[in-house]
């Protein structure tokens, strides 16, 4: 192919940048929402990169989580079930993971890329941005019953409370967080490892009747129809890796001298997180039944990570203590996780708003929208219907996630039939493509009709299955049947200087945008279609009239 765009050269990049203009030019703020993040704003190393991506996964909701399994299901299927869940979301997020950190994009841009198309992966981050406030809210119930228990605090204030807490805490994104996570991880951990321990000590019978129980119906004998329902409610879970994601985007460039410290840190922040949330879930099922078995009416608050926390710490210290400590815990993990939710979810919305309306109001306005849909359904009591929300979220979670991971490791890498290198910028892209959007379609569809028995009560608990295979399949099938043809509109973006640099890692070069004057590291540009000049990937989607936006190429004519 040929470009029908006039070649740049270095010289032309050398122009002063002009004067700021705008809330979208206010990165620091808006932290890179919809873009590529740029080498000079990441200066963090990859520990601090990991630590902050895994300060996340402090929430609360594991233990809830292991615990309704174990009590609707019984130990062994919930163990087996949560073993399922630890492995497909490592296979899945090991990819994408390796992408963000790469090429330092989030999930949103790599998943236009990978078979979803420009306007095709706001379908997947609609999904993505529903599961940080159905998350944030979960998260933030448990914080209620936490203030409420320890302070008295009526649940509808509780709830306001640990929303309104969080706005002030995610406004400027990665520099603030970073902070927080350091800091709040050392007790977070002390707090929360004391009681499981205690337990392995003290009542060492516990363990036996841990692995004895076998659900509140006492019908938890192994089947595999009992495993996949608990697996499906854990992988709820599976757009985890998209919040990860968010911070590992954050990454430094990968060197020779480095190689090693990063792929730790990407394994461990990335797919590693799973590792974390398995531990969890078992600890909150093994809380769970300890609290059933030996407090009284145990049963009705056996799946409240509050409750469970505060009645091992009674056996162990005065109950005002306990109490304190319980309290402690619940209000720095949530405020851990929800600052995360409250930060992806406004990145996701942002970023769907913008390609739709092709107006960029600002990462924080959706911050504010992101925390008031979370309030609502916390005032609505979503903690009581947890595993019916969970377990349906789940299949398109799923569908998604599996459909990205499947096309970078099959259509990239085994079949050749995607590009290798992501492209995400509006002009290089089809607005649709069939491989990962027709996937997604399929296999989110389909699952969620066997979820609800459309395929027969019989095949119901195994809707993940549904989702995962197809998922899995079904992107290879469709690059075959198109050819590719439907992943790049353009493979010239105008612009001569390399993307990357001798190590593989996107270039640092700086370049002027002359729509809002600004400068950009070279991933992000693209030469315009009406200048001779340059544009940056934020005013190519806010380009109401695609005037700037380069057209269709053409193969060359011989």
């Amino acid at each position: 192919m040929t470009s029908d765009v006039t070649p740049a050269s270095p010289a032309d990049v050398a122009a002063p940048p002009a004067p700021a203009v705008g809330s979208a030019t206010k990165e620091t703020l808006e932290d890179y929402t919809l873009r590529f993040a740029p080498r000079h704003y990441r200066k963090w190393s990859t520990g601090v990169v990991a630590v902050t991506a895994l300060g996340g996964i402090a929430y609360l909701a594991d233990f809830a989580i292991g615990a309704s399994i174990g009590i609707s299901y019984g130990t062994t299927n919930a163990l087996w079930g949560i073993a399922v869940f630890a492995v497909v979301i490592f296979l899945t997020g090991f990819p994408l993971a390796y992408y963000a950190a790469r090429y330092n994009l989030d999930l949103d841009l790599i998943t236009r890329g990978s078979g979803f198309g420009y306007y095709g992966s706001v379908v997947s981050n609609v999904i993505f941005a529903t599961f940080t406030f159905i998350f944030f809210a979960l998260e933030g119930s448990i914080m209620a019953q936490g203030l409420n228990l320890g302070l008295g605090v009526p649940l509808w204030a509780g709830y306001a409370v640990s929303t309104l807490i969080i706005f002030p805490l995610v406004i400027y994104g990665m520099k603030v967080l970073s902070k927080l996570q350091l800091w709040t991880t050392p007790l977070w951990l002390v707090l929360m490892v004391i009681p499981f321990v205690y337990l392995l000590v003290s009542h060492p019978d516990s363990v036996s009747s841990f692995f004895a129980y076998q659900g509140e119906d006492g019908a938890g004998t192994p089947n595999l129809g009992s495993v996949m329902l608990a697996a499906g409610v854990c992988l709820s879970l599976i757009a985890q890796i998209a919040e990860q994601i968010d911070y590992i985007r954050f990454m430094p460039p990968r060197t020779p001298e480095n190689s090693a410290k990063w792929w730790r840190a990407v394994i461990l922040a990335g797919p590693g997180w799973v590792i974390f949330g398995a531990i969890k879930q078992v600890i909150g099922l093994f809380l769970a039944v300890y609290i059933i078995a030996n407090v009284a009416d145990g049963a009705t608050v056996a799946n409240q990570p509050v409750h469970q926390f505060l009645e091992i710490y009674k056996d162990i210290m005065p109950v005002g203590v306990a109490l304190a400590l319980a309290v402690i815990l619940v209000v720095i993990s949530q405020v851990k996780i929800n600052v995360t939710n409250a930060y992806s979810g406004s990145l996701a919305w942002t970023n769907s708003f913008t390609r739709i309306t092709k107006r960029y109001p600002g990462r924080l306005v959706f911050l504010a929208f992101n925390l008031a849909v979370a309030l609502v359904l916390m005032e609505a009591d979503m903690f009581s219907f947890l595993n019916t929300i969970l377990g349906f979220y789940a299949n398109l979670g799923m569908a998604w996630v599996v459909a990205v991971a499947s096309d970078i490791t099959f259509n990239k890498y085994v079949f050749k039939l995607s590009p290798k290198q992501p492209e995400f910028r509006r002009g290089m892209l089809y607005a649709v493509n069939p491989v990962g959007f027709g996937t997604l379609l399929v296999a989110g569809g389909l699952s969620i009709i066997c979820f609800f028995g459309g395929l027969g009560e019989g095949l119901a608990p195994f809707s993940p299955l549904v989702a995962i295979s197809l998922a899995l399949v079904l992107p290879p099938v469709i690059a075959f049947a198109t050819k590719g043809r439907w992943y790049l509109r353009r493979t010239d973006d105008g612009i001569t200087l390399p993307m990357y640099d001798d190590f593989g890692n996107p270039s640092d070069v700086m370049m002027d945008c002359h729509v809002c004057g600004q400068r950009f590291e070279r991933p992000d540009m693209c030469a315009c279609a009406a200048h001779d000049a340059f544009v940056c990937s934020l005013c190519l989607s806010t380009d109401t009239h695609a005037e700037h936006v380069l057209p269709e190429q053409r193969p060359a004519v011989v």
